[in-house]
Formats: C-alpha cells, sequence, structure tokens
C-alpha cells in the first residue's frame, strides 16, 4: 500500500508522509518603507529606543547627535555594535534613532535590542544569527518598586532596641 506524493516520490510510512506534507520553508518578505529604511522598537529597563536602518556607511546618529558623543563610554558603544559583529554586517547600515526614559545604560540595551528587530525587518534570514547571540529577547529585569516600611525595595531602616 504506497502511494505518490506531489514530486513522484513513493510514500512508504508515516515519516515519509509528515516529510512530504510539510510546507517549504519561505523565509519571510522584508519590511522596508519607501525611503528603504526598517523600523523597530527597542526596550530595556525604563528605556525606550525607536531605530530606522538603511543601507550606508555605518554612521549611527542617537537624538541628532553622533553616537560617540552621546554614548562617551566605550562599554556602550561595543554593546551597541554587537549585533552587526554577529551578523557580520559592519559598517554596512546607517543607524537613525531616538532614545528616552531610563539612563545610559538602559538606552544602550534598548538601542541594542532595536537595532537587532530592526536588522530582521531588513533582512529576515539573520533572525537565526541573532537569536543565538540572545539578541532578540527584551531583558525583562527592571527596578523593584520601593515598599511601605522599608528605606528603599529592600533596605530596612537600623534597629535599635533603645
Amino acid at each position: 500500500m504506497s502511494e505518490e506524493n506531489v514530486a513522484g516520490e513513493i510514500i512508504t510510512g508515516l515519516a515519509d508522509l509528515a516529510e512530504a506534507v510539510r510546507p517549504a520553508e519561505v523565509p519571510p518578505a522584508p519590511k522596508r518603507d519607501n525611503q528603504g529604511r526598517s523600523y523597530a522598537t527597542g526596550r530595556r529597563k525604563d528605556a525606550v529606543a525607536r531605530v530606522w536602518i538603511k543601507p550606508g556607511s555605518g554612521r549611527i546618529t542617537v537624538n541628532k547627535r553622533a553616537f560617540e558623543v552621546y554614548f562617551a563610554r566605550p562599554v556602550l558603544r561595543m554593546v551597541i555594535k554587537q549585533p552587526f559583529e554577529a551578523a557580520n554586517r559592519n559598517r554596512q547600515f546607517d543607524v537613525e534613532c531616538t532614545v528616552a526614559g531610563g539612563g545610559l545604560s538602559g538606552q544602550a540595551g534598548a538601542l541594542r535590542h532595536g537595532i537587532s528587530r530592526a536588522l530582521i525587518c531588513y533582512e529576515p534570514a539573520l533572525r537565526r544569527v541573532l537569536k543565538r547571540g540572545g539578541f532578540l529577547t527584551r531583558d525583562p529585569r527592571s527596578v523593584e518598586r520601593k515598599k511601605y516600611g522599608r528605606a528603599k525595595a529592600r533596605r530596612r531602616f537600623q534597629f535599635s532596641k533603645r
């Protein structure tokens, strides 16, 4: 009891049937606007980054300032460039973004998240590489709220017996 599938191959068991029924994996189409840019939003702590990428020379602009001026610490610049290095796309895209909220560290993390998501919108084949690097996961950690009867979230007031 054997049948032929569309390609003319003979199906003899359940494994062959599952293989024949599985649809061909078609990568999703890139999402770009009229100017050839891709947009994504990145978040970290209280910071939100709105990111547009387009093919270019590798220029990064943050809040209409050069990214070297906005992020003075080398560690933050390294964090922002990580998605490009993981995808082997150094100096191939211009990034224009606006960041708001949080501190510089949170903003750098939000920008990294936004760049990673925008790269996937521009070039969907990069998803596997960026996912493996952990760049697509939004870091859920945030500041714990202050509780009543405490000095901070967990810090207690000094105890005195007298």
